[in-house]
């Protein structure tokens, strides 16, 4: 058998199969009874499997299908494994290319390095922003909306990822005391309000029990129609019972309001049945009234008409209620005629007004002709400036001066 040589490898005459390295040659095993190509061949296609081997790490770590830890890990193995190959082909360059995949992985771990960092930045903010959203929510009153909020809030904060634990753990007590505090709050809120809804029940079904009594009272209409707005204020200081329990319970109180004032209504309309005839009867007194007292001529002779008609008036009783401010509006206006008639003749006879008059008219007639006589004197020195304002003023005067003529003539 003869020798066989390559770049890398050689075959022995005994089939002993050698690879070259750069630290020497070494034996990468035999195969016997195979031709010396055969054998070279055998161990160069182990060669070009850890060749693909390395290649596919190479991309691996490249594309980030591998953790910078995984690719060490991986590098280490392969270079072991090249080390003692039994394989025939160019071994050096393989630990070179494995070599050269070590600073690419130091590269790999600074980026995620960074990565990290930046991603724990932004999660520390986001977590900081919602502790803060949650102790804002803790001090508000908004019980419903403030506990779904809550409810979101943690849910977003399971979505984000841990930071380094002192931050994270930290960050959490305050989140969790907020929302703690909230609850408690609530909870507080809730109990208090139950107790008052708790109250007002009470006091709604004292009302019912008070209004029951009040319902079925015929006769004294005015007396139990003021308690029953008694009881109305009373449910309405009350407070509420809660929406379930205020409908139940207004539906019974408001049902014996309707007993009662329908019961009164209806004695009403049957009483203003009988007042007709009294109507009927005052609308024809006071249109004759109307006719022979208005308009006022003679007071002496309206106020003994007005009496005699009221004297009248009354003999008849009451009338319906639906007609008692128009009749009564009627009266009180006749009267108020007849009384301004007086009010005027007395004013008009009234001599100490008249001397006030006829004292206002002989002011202004005095005034007048002391203006005249100061328009001779400025016209005389030719101060036509105070004539002008001196017959400015005569005509204000003249003015006031007849208004007072007509006031006096009154009294004659």
């Amino acid at each position: 058998m003869t020798t066989l040589s390559s770049q890398f490898g050689r075959v022995a005459e005994d089939g002993t199969v050698f690879v070259k390295t750069n630290e020497g040659e070494r034996s990468v095993g035999q195969i016997p009874d195979v031709s010396p190509e055969e054998a070279l061949a055998f161990y160069t296609k182990r060669y070009e499997q850890l060749e693909g081997q390395i290649g596919l790490l190479a991309s691996r770590i490249r594309n980030g299908a591998l953790s910078p830890e995984q690719g060490r890990q991986r590098v280490r193995a392969l270079t072991e494994q090249v080390k003692t190959a039994n394989a025939v082909g160019d071994l050096d360059a393989l630990n070179k290319q494995l070599e050269d995949l070590l600073p690419e992985i130091e590269e790999r771990t600074a980026q995620r390095k960074e990565e990290k960092a930046r991603l724990n930045q932004a999660t520390k903010e986001a977590k900081e922003e919602m502790v803060k959203r949650a102790e804002a929510l803790s001090q508000g009153n908004d019980w419903r909306g403030g506990a779904d909020k809550f409810r979101a809030l943690l849910e977003e904060w399971k979505a984000l990822p841990r930071i380094d634990k002192a931050t994270d753990e930290e960050l959490w007590h305050r989140f969790s005391t907020a929302r703690t505090a909230f609850t408690r709050r609530r909870k507080a809120q809730f109990a208090q309000l139950n107790a008052q809804r708790e109250e007002a029940k009470a006091l709604k079904e004292q009302i019912i029990a008070e209004a029951e009594v009040l319902a079925p009272q015929r006769g004294e209409w005015g007396r139990v129609a003021g308690e029953f707005r008694d009881l109305m204020n009373r449910w309405r200081q009350a407070g509420s019972a809660g929406r379930k329990d205020d409908e139940a319970l207004w539906e019974r109180f408001h049902s014996l309001q309707d007993e009662f004032f329908t019961a009164r209504q209806d004695a009403a309309h049957a009483q203003d049945s009988e007042y007709s005839g009294n109507l009927s009867k005052k609308l024809e007194l006071l249109d004759a009234a109307e006719k022979d007292i208005l308009p006022v001529t003679d007071i002496e002779t309206a106020k003994a008409k007005f009496r005699t008609f009221l004297d009248q008036f009354n003999q008849y009783g009451r009338i319906p209620r639906d007609q008692m401010r128009s009749v009564d509006s009627r009266v009180k206006a006749l009267e108020k005629a007849v009384h301004e008639a007086e009010e005027a003749e007395w004013r008009r006879t009234d001599p100490q007004a008249k001397a006030r008059a006829q004292e206002t008219v002989s002011m202004l007639e005095n005034e007048i002709e002391k203006l005249r006589v100061k328009i001779g004197k400025a016209e005389a020195r030719g101060d036509q400036q105070a004539v002008r304002k001196a017959e400015d003023s005569i005509r204000t005067y003249e003015t006031w001066l007849e208004s007072a003529k007509a006031t006096l003539a009154d009294f004659k």
